[in-house]
């Protein structure tokens, strides 16, 4: 056999070609281990905003909450007005018209009284 021999009995040249393969291993363990560290702070900023965007989400909700409180019992004290309102006014209507009768039926008596 015509190789050059090192100590461990393994030729020199393939040693090289070991040396060469993990060289390439490496390489390519090391491009991809950058590609996931730039996968993974991409992901960590996304989660980030996500986070952010539903802190605020949720602040704007809370508010919108509080202002349909506000406005619920504002509405529901107008509705009560307007129930006391139309109570009242058909009690004064009703007053309305019995005195409005009442002017009718004496105008009516005062005419007849004349002739």
């Amino acid at each position: 056999c015509g190789g050059v021999f090192t100590g461990d009995g393994a030729a020199a040249g393939s040693q090289g070609y070991t040396n060469s393969g993990y060289s390439v291993y490496e390489e390519e363990n090391d491009r991809l281990t950058e590609s996931l560290r730039t996968k993974v702070s991409a992901i960590k900023s996304l989660s980030i905003e996500i986070g952010t965007e539903v802190k605020n989400q949720n602040k704007m909700l809370s508010e919108m909450e509080n202002d349909f409180d506000s406005t619920g019992g504002l509405l529901g004290a107008t509705m009560g007005r307007l129930r006391t309102l139309s109570r009242g006014s058909q009690t004064k209507l009703l007053c309305y018209m019995m005195l409005f009768s009442l002017f009718v039926f004496f105008v009516i008596y005062w005419i007849i009284k004349l002739r």
